[in-house]
């Protein structure tokens, strides 16, 4: 039998290998996008999405954490997909009559005046991704990881050869003879709303797709039931919201607080954020395999020591990641316009900042197996309160600079307080000791780097090649372990 901490890294290389695939498909539009449209029609699309991303979790409401609550239990089983499912299609529907008839208001609200039809039309890509959110959820807590990454990989993929279409060979072609039949669906005026047309496109093939995930049960409304899925998920929404409130918000504060230039300095902000995409897949992936794990585990006669693992190998890696990227950042900053290059300063921050966010979801788990989802919403609603003060205070002065410090001190102070909570309510012996180790370890490296950077880019980059097998010896060496079984787990 396979140690649990091998079954959880091969369901995370299932979930990140797709994850990853499918979204660095998706990072190689920034590319496209940096080199086609400038820095002010860019800083449009940055806070619309990061809209979108925040109402996202508005509008699930800790459902999907709450489908694993009760799917979980056989009792349950049957009816809690068809209560949630038709829940969320309710306020989805009450949500985009709102939006429909306020589309003015909020597009003045977000800064991007004039630009109604392209909210629209993120609002109808929204509701689609609503409904598949508990299908995918589904897939998950049934181990059809293959199956839920193909799914995953083909919304990107439509999305992509809607872009390239639209952004690359329509103008290619137009430029060639704007008369040519294909060209009738083409209006080189729209340009970035293309890119939201992408996105609904492929939203809508993605829910036909899953359509026969609707239809494996039987429909039953269990309002009792869905009344405990929302008293155990509020808090969980209240978590969830905060959190993507501080990953999000400084991209919709950019435009309002910055006296000048302000959507060419989001555009510069938002591009060199997805710079980022290696640690926030490593994220994506670890959580998706993660949650249903702690879930299943908790049965178990003593899981806790399962955890404190599971939150050294996430730091170790995670450690890896940023040097990783931070020792290869001047190949990794050409897949952004040159432009935009002005930004990678707030590279590292973002880096370690989503590196602590990784941090804090495994440590929330106390909360979740304890029930006490409660403090996790307080310590959520101070870690918005960090974030929202610190932009405010920070961007005016600052720029863009003010918002990457303002979500690293957010989630590093949130993954404290999670700690000390924990070993109140749900102790875990976290191996503390080694956690710091690795950290001083891969901040040494860095500096290194930092201190001896050449100008000779070949000579630079051979040096931090060199310092990130260090980093790999030094791992190696501690935990006493050969190439041969360096992967971490053995079977037991």
């Amino acid at each position: 039998m396979l140690n649990p901490l091998k079954k959880l890294l091969s369901e995370t290389g299932i979930y990140g290998g797709t994850t990853i695939i499918g979204r660095f498909l998706n990072w190689l539009l920034v590319p496209l996008y940096t080199n086609i449209f400038t820095s002010e029609e860019y800083g449009i699309v940055v806070p619309l999405m990061s809209a979108t991303a925040i109402a996202q979790v508005v509008l699930t409401y800790g459902t999907e954490t709450g489908y694993f609550r009760f799917a979980t239990n056989t009792a349950f089983k049957n009816r809690i997909f068809t209560t949630i499912i038709s829940s969320l299609l309710i306020t989805s529907f009450i949500f985009l009559i709102g939006l429909f008839i306020f589309a003015s208001e909020v597009s003045s609200f977000l800064g991007v005046n004039g630009k109604e039809t392209f909210l629209k039309w993120l609002g109808l890509t929204l509701a689609f991704d609503i409904m598949c959110s508990i299908p995918f959820a589904k897939l998950r807590l049934e181990n059809k990881a293959f199956k839920f990454g193909f799914i995953k990989i083909f919304n990107i993929l439509i999305n992509i050869g809607i872009n390239l279409f639209f952004l690359v060979l329509c103008p290619y072609l137009f430029k060639q003879n704007p008369n040519m039949w294909i060209l009738k669906i083409y209006d080189p005026n729209l340009r970035i709303g293309y890119i939201f047309i992408g996105y609904l496109v492929a939203a809508i093939l993605t829910f036909i797709i899953l359509l026969p995930e609707f239809f494996s049960y039987s429909f039953r409304f269990d309002r009792r039931l869905l009344f405990e899925v929302l008293k155990y998920s509020s808090p969980i929404l209240i978590v969830s919201l905060a959190g993507m409130i501080n990953m999000q918000i400084d991209k919709n504060l950019l435009p309002k607080l910055l006296t000048e230039r302000a959507l060419y300095y989001t555009g510069i902000y938002g591009a060199n954020y997805k710079l980022g995409v290696i640690m926030i897949l490593f994220i994506s992936a670890f959580r998706y395999a993660y949650e249903p794990f702690f879930f299943s585990q908790k049965r178990d006669s003593n899981p806790q020591n399962i955890y404190a693992d599971v939150l050294k190998y996430f730091i170790i890696l995670g450690i890896f990641v940023f040097l990783a990227v931070m020792f290869y950042i001047d190949i990794f900053k050409h897949f952004i316009g040159e432009s935009y290059h002005s930004g990678l300063q707030i590279v590292p921050f973002i880096l370690i900042a989503h590196l602590f966010q990784g941090v804090y979801y495994s440590l929330s788990l106390w909360y979740k197996l304890s029930d006490k989802t409660i403090y996790g919403a307080y310590i959520s609603i101070g870690g918005v309160f960090i974030t929202l003060s610190l932009n405010f205070i920070l961007i005016p002065i600052i720029g863009y600079m003010g918002a990457a410090y303002a979500v690293l001190v957010c989630f590093v102070l949130m993954s404290v307080t999670s700690y000390f909570l924990g070993q109140k309510y749900y102790p875990v012996p976290y191996k503390i000791k080694d956690i710091i180790f690795y950290m001083i370890s891969g901040g040494v490296l860095f500096a290194i780097s930092q201190i001896f950077k050449s100008p000779n880019l070949y000579i630079y980059l051979f040096l931090n090649t060199f310092l990130l097998f260090l980093y790999l010896f030094i791992y190696l060496k501690k935990e006493k372990l050969s190439f041969k079984n360096f992967l971490f787990f053995k079977k037991t």
